[in-house]
């Protein structure tokens, strides 16, 4: 089994605001995508990473990913496209693919280590238990709680065999309205048995400013 990586950085980040997409905010000193990236990088398991990034941004990271083993492939229009791009972009070496979220810089050795186990026996995903009590509304009002037992919320990485998705995606094309928001989604849709690996609060991801604030200041 030799495993990629393959980090979305596609999307502009549009509600964290700012001049540049979200994935180049300085976190302790560094972009965060790059936090994302060396994490994978520096893990003896990942045999290669791809990055995908937005079409104006491709220069600004073939630049400053020079001097790095990394892949710059270009993002799609939505998240599963850019996933896609990214596999495409793989060597062809590469059995099995982890995809993790550029926006999640702070995902541990562990986590990652625990993927990689895990995939080798089933696909599988990152998910950290729902502690909260989970209501359901409609118009203001609650209709019904949730059993918390049974919910998790999803992270990343997802990971599965590269010929798996592959093939997975060509069925996609007899279901043009289904847009996935994750692996584990398109996984769900075709009956893939998808185990969780748990994670935690530091790997959740950054998506407002406030999330943002919170981890410049931890």
């Amino acid at each position: 089994m030799r495993i990629g990586a393959v980090i979305t950085a596609g999307g502009l980040g549009k509600r964290v605001g700012g001049e540049v997409p979200k994935q180049l905010v300085k976190l302790h000193g560094k972009a965060m995508w790059l936090h994302s990236a060396e994490a994978f990088l520096n893990n003896k398991k990942i045999k290669a990473v791809v990055i995908t990034v937005p079409a104006n941004w491709q220069n600004y990271f073939i630049e400053e990913s020079k001097n790095l083993s990394i892949i710059v492939a270009l993002g799609g229009k939505e998240r599963w496209q850019s996933v896609k791009n990214g596999i495409e972009a793989l060597p062809k070496n590469i059995s099995h693919v982890m995809v993790h979220d550029a926006a999640r810089p702070f995902v541990s050795q562990e986590i990652i280590n625990s993927v990689a186990k895990t995939l080798s026996k089933d696909c599988c995903m990152v998910a950290k238990p729902v502690f909260d009590t989970v209501k359901v509304a409609k118009n203001s009002y609650v209709k019904s709680t949730l059993d918390r037992q049974s919910l998790f919320l999803a992270q990343t990485p997802q990971a599965a065999p590269v010929e798996l998705l592959k093939k997975l995606y060509k069925k996609m094309e007899k279901f043009p309205d289904f847009c996935p928001t994750d692996e584990a989604s398109i996984l769900e849709k075709f009956k893939v048995p998808i185990k969780i690996v748990e994670g935690n609060a530091k790997n959740d991801k950054i998506t407002t400013k406030e999330e943002l604030e919170k981890f410049i200041y931890d």
